[in-house]
């Protein structure tokens, strides 16, 4: 009977406390906002992109050191493009010569074995060094030599977008509509 009675019991307070009501009358009417022109998304890229050229040798301990200007403002969380400028080709037109740059790192296969070119970075420097499964001190000076470098540093988001080829320097730059102008050439020592 104590069954009986708690299961009646639940029913009817889940039916007094299921059951809604009619709809309450509206509430009054909210202040009305300033309209203005929706823009058009993008991609918000305060990028920057810096060519520097250097020799790697067993003095610098075949490493190029290079600490960002005090003109180039790097966020820990932006990400830094090394380009290693690996050919000349000449052009159809008959114009200057075209560059083609590779994204880093980049690996060669020489007959003493494979150099990589790497690097690393923080916000405050760029350390782009050689890598061997053989002595260094063998390389020819082609590949040691007056190296050229285009670092490209861009915010996280720009960096994460899909549409975006991060291993074509020229889509990259395109990308930030950056003026070739305007871009800084340091020879290191």
């Amino acid at each position: 009977m104590k069954k009986i009675r708690l299961l009646f019991g639940i029913v009817l307070v889940a039916l007094a406390f299921g059951c809604e009501g009619p709809e309450g009358p509206p509430g009054p009417p909210g202040f009305d906002g300033l309209d203005g022109l929706d823009g058009q998304d993008g991609v918000n890229i305060l990028g920057q992109v810096l060519e520097i050229e250097g020799s790697f040798s067993a003095e610098n301990d075949y490493g190029i050191f290079f600490e960002f200007p005090q003109t180039v403002e790097v966020f820990e969380s932006d990400v830094v493009l090394v380009y290693l400028l690996w050919e000349q080709v000449d052009d159809p037109d008959g114009g200057n010569p075209i560059d083609v740059w590779r994204l880093m790192p980049q690996t060669r296969i020489l007959d003493q074995g494979l150099l990589q070119y790497n690097y690393d970075h923080t916000f405050v420097d760029v350390n782009i060094f050689l890598e061997s499964d053989f002595d260094l001190g063998t390389l020819l000076p082609g590949d040691t030599d007056n190296q050229v470098f285009r670092i490209a540093v861009v915010p996280a988001e720009f960096g994460s977008d899909p549409s975006i080829d991060l291993t074509n320097l020229d889509s990259v730059m395109n990308a930030m509509k950056f003026d070739m102008s305007s871009m800084e050439k340091i020879q290191l020592d």
